[in-house]
């Protein structure tokens, strides 16, 4: 078997066993990357391939592990890394032409813990532009394509990184989700995402989209890659203020206990209000068949209501695009990022208003005229002020929930995949994919999205979501890892996109 085959895990036993070197590991992967990523019809899951640097930091993983210090368990495991996280001497374009070209001068938070761990970065991931979409199709160089069927989007806004793991370009990746943008590319190209409690995995570095929603997370192939990422990166920052001095542990060990399949005396909530007649009947086929084996490993299943979840969307269009209105205003063409200048002499105003119409997309655009909107004299109370009293409700229902069951089920996305272009000119049709999600990041609960099987009507992956209360990210860990195994088991193995099966 090759080794970009085998999971995060099992490459870090074979390097700790001798039987690979991380150079051989990461150029490996760095021969994937170059022969299914191409811009054309390829996966086009790269802005930014870093091979030198790569294989350097992979060569000095190599020497650590002969002198016998490695950094850490995953020393020596390549990554890619969502382009929204700074990273010095590698550009940062967040996916838009405003930042096109830009090299920052530190490293996120979360990349320094990777750089100190040992863990080669191969690259930066394709994204929507800023974060803002659902499809990665936002991009200002082109989308992302979903390696189960490339004329299919890969979910957003990280489908970049969702698809390196799934087309074996990478074991392990960086994403962030604002409302969605790790947990839905997840159920739609088959792989893990978790997005952690908020606050407990570093925003420093982050280039930040609603500093309120956002969070740094792992994007992986299994339930246990992702305890080993997210320990490894979380922790508290005092460079980040909203940074939780907590610290992050026991995950790895509660997706280790879950593989025993043992939920004896665990508390299922099914969400009554996140499923439906609006959602693809195989999506709903997945999800059912997948919470009878939590049954039947012992949890006990009961349905749970979460009334104000029905507002959660209107909320979240509301709050995210009023922080994005007040975050991207210092992309002003005066400090840094792209400048345009008129003919003539203009002012500076005039040439903040035609660099900010030339380097922002129309989906930021869009997003930044609802948020200004909703924050301006008259209209704060009416929208933005009203907006966050049902995000209040949403934690309260919330609270209500985990008194009466330790974790809560749902779909992760109302649909499979759909072609590329098939809703570009239906914005509230692309928002509808975050349906599921968007609670999670309102409230800053942790939610984790896995494989849930092929919807039968087109054979495309689902997914299913966990959400746990505040600091409870082991639940997630040990549920998740409980369905994974169950679900292994019964595909005798895992699902992978058929063109990127080894041959």
């Amino acid at each position: 078997m090759s080794w970009i085959y085998r999971t995060a895990a099992e490459q870090a036993a074979a390097l700790a066993a001798g039987e690979v070197t991380s150079v051989e590991l990461t150029q490996a992967h760095l021969d994937q990357i170059a022969a299914v990523d191409d811009g054309g019809e390829g996966v086009h899951a790269f802005l930014h391939v870093d091979a030198d640097g790569a294989l350097a930091q992979a060569m000095a993983s190599d020497e650590r592990r002969a002198s016998g210090s490695p950094l850490h368990e995953l020393d020596g495991v390549p990554i890619a890394v969502k382009d929204v996280l700074t990273t010095i001497g590698l550009p940062t374009t967040c996916g838009s032409k405003m930042l096109e070209g830009w090299v920052p001068p530190y490293d996120a938070t979360v990349v320094a813990k990777l750089k100190a761990a040992g863990l080669p970065i191969l690259g930066k991931t394709n994204m929507d532009e800023f974060a803002m979409g659902s499809s990665t199709e936002n991009s200002a160089y082109g989308p992302t394509r979903n390696p189960w069927d490339h004329t299919r989007i890969p979910g957003g806004s990280g489908g970049g990184s969702a698809a390196a793991v799934a087309a074996f370009e990478a074991p392990l990746a960086l994403g962030t989700d604002t409302g969605g943008s790790i947990r839905q590319p997840g159920a739609m190209t088959g792989t893990v995402g978790v997005k952690p409690t908020y606050g407990s995995v570093s925003r420093y570095g982050l280039v930040a989209l609603a500093n309120s929603l956002d969070q740094v997370g792992p994007v992986t192939r299994t339930v246990l890659d992702s305890a080993l990422l997210q320990e490894l990166i979380g922790g508290h920052d005092p460079k980040d203020s909203t940074s939780v001095p907590t610290p992050v542990t026991g995950l790895v060990e509660a997706a280790r206990q879950g593989g025993t399949k043992d939920l004896a005396g665990v508390k299922v909530g099914v969400v009554k209000e996140l499923a439906g007649d609006a959602w693809q009947t195989g999506v709903m086929q997945r999800f059912e068949e997948s919470v009878a084996l939590l049954r039947q490993m012992g949890a006990e299943i009961v349905e749970v209501s979460l009334p104000s979840f029905v507002h959660a969307m209107a909320a979240y269009y509301l709050i995210l695009p009023a922080e994005c209105s007040s975050n991207l205003a210092k992309f002003d063409a005066m400090r840094y990022g792209l400048r345009v200048t008129p003919e003539g002499s203009p002012s500076a105003e005039d040439v903040m208003k035609v660099s900010r119409d030339a380097g922002f997309g129309d989906e930021v655009k869009r997003r930044i005229m609802i948020g200004t909107y909703a924050l301006s004299s008259g209209y704060y109370d009416a929208y933005y002020g009203q907006a966050q009293k049902i995000r209040t409700l949403i934690i309260e229902d919330f609270k209500k929930a985990f008194e009466q069951v330790d974790v809560l089920v749902s779909p992760t996305a109302p649909s499979t995949a759909f072609p590329i272009g098939e809703k570009v000119d239906d914005p509230l049709s692309m928002y509808l994919q975050d349906l599921a999600t968007i609670p999670a990041n309102l409230a800053g609960v942790p939610g984790i999205s896995l494989p849930s099987g092929l919807a039968p009507e087109d054979g495309l992956p689902t997914g299913v979501q966990f959400l746990a209360p505040v600091l409870e990210d082991a639940r997630l860990y040990r549920v998740g890892a409980a369905l994974e195994t169950a679900l292994f088991e019964q595909w005798g193995g895992q699902i992978v996109p058929p063109a990127y099966k080894e041959n």
